[in-house]
C-alpha cells in the first residue's frame, strides 16, 4: 500500500436537485460536451475551406445527440452486458442507471453524420472531420464525471497519487478516469485544434477524422493497462480488455484515412 494513498473526495453524484428532479454530474457532462462542441463547431465552419455552414451545425446537433445517447446505450448493451439485457430487456431503456459505451456512441454519431450529410448534400467526410474536432470536449467532461461518480476505477497500484475509491475496497487504485480525461480529452483536443485552425479543410478532408481515431484508439489502449476490466467481462484473449479490442479497429481506420490522404497528394 502506498504511503500517501488519497481517500476519495466526498462527491455527491447528484449535481442539482430541484424537488423530485435530480440532475447528475454525468448528465451535465454530456450537456457540456454537446453545447461547447456545438458552439466551437459553429466558429470552425466559418473558416475558409469549409463547405458546412452554422445552420448545418445547428441541425446536426440534434442528430448527433441522438447518435451519442442511443448508440452509446446500445453499444454498452451489445459489447459489455448482453446476457443481462437479454434476460432483462426493459432495463435497456434505463439509461439513468448508468451504462454507456464510447464505441457505441461513436457508431451512433457516424450514422448521424451520414444522415445529415445526405440531407444537406455535403461531403460526409467533412462532417466526420467537424465531429472529430470537437469530440474530445465530451470525452474530457465524461471522464471527469466518471471520476466524480467513483466508477470505472483503475487497477491496484502503489503510485503516490493512488486513490481509494468507495465500493472498490481499501485497495489504492490508479485514477484511470483522469488519465483518460487528460489523454483522450485535453491532449487530443489540443492536437486537433492546432490542426483544425491551420489547415484548409477542402484540401485535407479526412485528416481530422484520422487523427482523432488514431489518437483516441492509442490513448484508450494505453490507459486500459491501468484500468480495472469490467467485472462481468474480465480479460479477453489473455490480458486484452474489451476496450482495447474495440479500439484496435479505430487505430487501423485512423491510419487508413491518414495514408489515404497522403497518397492522394
Amino acid at each position: 500500500m502506498p504511503l500517501f494513498a488519497i481517500p476519495f473526495p466526498a462527491f455527491d453524484p447528484v449535481a442539482i436537485e430541484l424537488g423530485p428532479l435530480a440532475i447528475r454530474w454525468y448528465a451535465l457532462a454530456y450537456l457540456a460536451g454537446l453545447v461547447l462542441g456545438w458552439l466551437l463547431a459553429k466558429r470552425l465552419v466559418r473558416r475558409p475551406g469549409w463547405s458546412l455552414t452554422p445552420e448545418f451545425v445547428d441541425d446536426f446537433l440534434f442528430y448527433a445527440t441522438l447518435g451519442v445517447v442511443i448508440g452509446g446505450r446500445l453499444g454498452y448493451v451489445l459489447f459489455y452486458n448482453l446476457p443481462y439485457y437479454l434476460a432483462n430487456p426493459l432495463e435497456i431503456v434505463a439509461v439513468w442507471k448508468g451504462g454507456m459505451s464510447f464505441h457505441g456512441g461513436l457508431l451512433g454519431v457516424l450514422v448521424a453524420a451520414l444522415w445529415a450529410a445526405r440531407k444537406w448534400k455535403v461531403p460526409a467526410l467533412e462532417v466526420f472531420d467537424l465531429a472529430a474536432a470537437v469530440a474530445p470536449l465530451g470525452l474530457f467532461f465524461g471522464r471527469v464525471a466518471n471520476f466524480i461518480n467513483a466508477e470505472l476505477w483503475g487497477r491496484p497500484t502503489d503510485v503516490p497519487w493512488a486513490v481509494i475509491f468507495p465500493n472498490a475496497g481499501d485497495v489504492p487504485r490508479h485514477p484511470s478516469q483522469l488519465y483518460e480525461a487528460a489523454l483522450e480529452g485535453l491532449l487530443l483536443f489540443a492536437i486537433l485544434q492546432a490542426l483544425a485552425w491551420r489547415i484548409d479543410e477542402s484540401r485535407n478532408r479526412g485528416l481530422l477524422s484520422g487523427v482523432f481515431l488514431l489518437g483516441y484508439g492509442l490513448a484508450r489502449i494505453f490507459v486500459e493497462f491501468f484500468r480495472e476490466p469490467d467485472p462481468q467481462l474480465g480479460y479477453l484473449l489473455g490480458f486484452i480488455t474489451m476496450g482495447q479490442l474495440l479500439s484496435l479497429p479505430l487505430v487501423l481506420a485512423g491510419l487508413w484515412l491518414l495514408l489515404r490522404l497522403r497518397g492522394a497528394r
